[in-house]
């Protein structure tokens, strides 16, 4: 649906925004309403059809706490299912506007807007409501860098537009964001697009696995030490969390970290100071957090396994990234992109996918999602011979039982090389396994770097 094609009711108890929304809007779309009582919403939308509802957070009370705007959004939510609405709020309630998305919304916009941006915003919501009608077929999500980066998130299906577009809206509101997503599924890409778009992309951005971490290296990793804090404290050394000052902290696999780690981040969060190890000195810090983790932290919540106020204050806005599985539109796109970076690498000329070797890699569930994908790619190239890669040159698990339980297979009988690497190859299964796939506590009880481990998990295909 074109923007021209549009009916449009704005509600909003400001006469001076209504008028400059008809004048703005009236010969650009086919119906611009406009309404100052939103008592009067739900007479509207049982005679109308609306394409896009714009809808002010505050109108009676002279408090800002946008509740009249979520209480309207749920009875239009509830009077018409998946409505588009928009809502208007002003530039310092951008936490507002962000809890808005949680709750529905499919945008919304500050005022005072430019029109251009307000523009672009209904062109997109239009474009949105197009697609999941099926009338219009969705275009390539739109790189955080430049083409070539490898860092950009590539995608054309709706879960990863949709990802998208909650990045673009949260970037620049310098919100805490909680990233969810399985293994593999690209979280820390995700986070670096997060920056990227945000008004600290000139800022560092600082990347901390906190999962691995002891709880001595914990605090020393994040808060820095002063010489002599501890026996090998020779020199002193700036933490993580101070190196992030002006820019974005990454904290990846958040839901792996003990109590008391919990605990000693809190307060930072809270105070927004650190301490050094062997200092008594809080240093003020200015950063803008994004965690990211595969474990379920509200089961752990109410297992008393994760605090629920770490939640609060790491989760302003969740950002779910959808499996592999889920995405399989956008595997052609995915596969070109890594043979061309493995084709650089190796200086192999570039090859291509025969029709039965994407229709194969299409058909595989991809349970390590994406860097399973990445290198199952790499493999095949570096072993082909052709120009082209067909289905045999790919092993993806394809024999193994339906059940997935690697355990049964067996090595031949009086190999003891095979015996021996079975060994080995079951006991990393049980205990990646155990630990639900999480890669630092797999690695830790293995006595093994995250490197190593995923190296094997390469080499026994798991």
């Amino acid at each position: 649906m074109h923007l021209k094609n549009a009916s449009v009711l704005a509600v909003d108890d400001d006469e001076d925004v209504l008028l400059a929304l008809r004048i703005l809007l009236r010969p650009l779309v086919r119906e611009v309403i406009t309404e100052r009582n939103p008592d009067r919403l739900p007479a509207l939308l049982s005679k109308s059809a609306f394409d896009i509802i714009l809808l002010d957070m505050n109108y009676k009370s002279h408090l800002n706490t946008g509740n009249e705007g979520f209480f309207w959004l749920k009875k239009i939510q509830d009077r018409v299912p998946g409505a588009c609405v928009i809502m208007i709020t002003a530039y310092g309630d951008v936490e507002l506007a962000v809890r808005s998305l949680k709750e529905g919304a499919s945008d919304f916009v500050l005022k005072p807007w430019h029109n251009a941006k307000l523009l672009e915003t209904l062109e997109e919501a239009c474009e949105r409501k197009a697609i999941k009608a099926g009338t219009a077929k969705p275009k390539a999500t739109k790189p955080g860098k430049s083409d070539n980066s490898p860092d950009r998130i590539l995608g054309r299906s709706e879960p990863v537009r949709e990802v998208m577009f909650r990045i673009d809206k949260v970037a620049p509101t310098d919100a805490n964001v909680l990233i969810l997503g399985e293994n593999g599924t690209g979280k820390e890409l995700a986070a670096r697009a997060l920056h990227a778009r945000s008004l600290r992309a000139d800022k560092p951005f600082i990347s901390v696995d906190v999962g691995s971490l002891s709880d001595t290296l914990f605090e020393s990793e994040l808060f820095g030490h002063k010489k002599g804090a501890f026996t090998d404290a020779r020199e002193e050394r700036t933490g993580r969390i101070e190196a992030a000052h002006g820019g974005t902290l990454f904290l990846d696999e958040i839901g792996n970290i003990g109590m008391a780690q919990q605990m000693k981040l809190l307060t930072v969060l809270q105070t927004r100071q650190v301490t050094p190890l062997g200092s008594n000195k809080a240093v003020p810090v200015d950063i803008r957090l994004i965690s990211a983790t595969n474990m379920p932290l509200y089961e752990m919540a109410a297992q008393n396994r994760f605090r629920t106020d770490l939640i609060y204050r790491i989760n302003t806005v969740e950002l779910s990234l959808p499996p592999l599985r889920k995405r399989t539109e956008d595997i052609p796109l995915l596969a070109e992109h890594f043979l061309a970076v493995f084709a650089e690498k190796y200086r192999r000329p570039v090859m291509n996918l025969s029709a039965e070797a994407l229709k194969r890699l299409q058909a595989y569930s991809w349970p390590g999602n994406i860097r399973e994908l990445q290198n199952a790619i790499e493999r095949a190239l570096i072993m082909a011979d052709g120009e082209v890669l067909q289905a045999t040159d790919f092993s993806l698990g394809a024999n193994r039982p339906e059940s997935h339980d690697i355990h049964t297979d067996k090595p031949a009988p009086g190999d003891e090389d095979n015996s021996l690497a079975e060994l080995e190859r079951s006991a990393i299964a049980r205990v990646v396994d155990k630990h639900n796939g999480n890669i630092s506590r797999a690695a830790r009880e293995l006595g093994l770097t995250r490197a190593a481990l995923y190296r094997r998990l390469d080499k026994y295909d798991i």
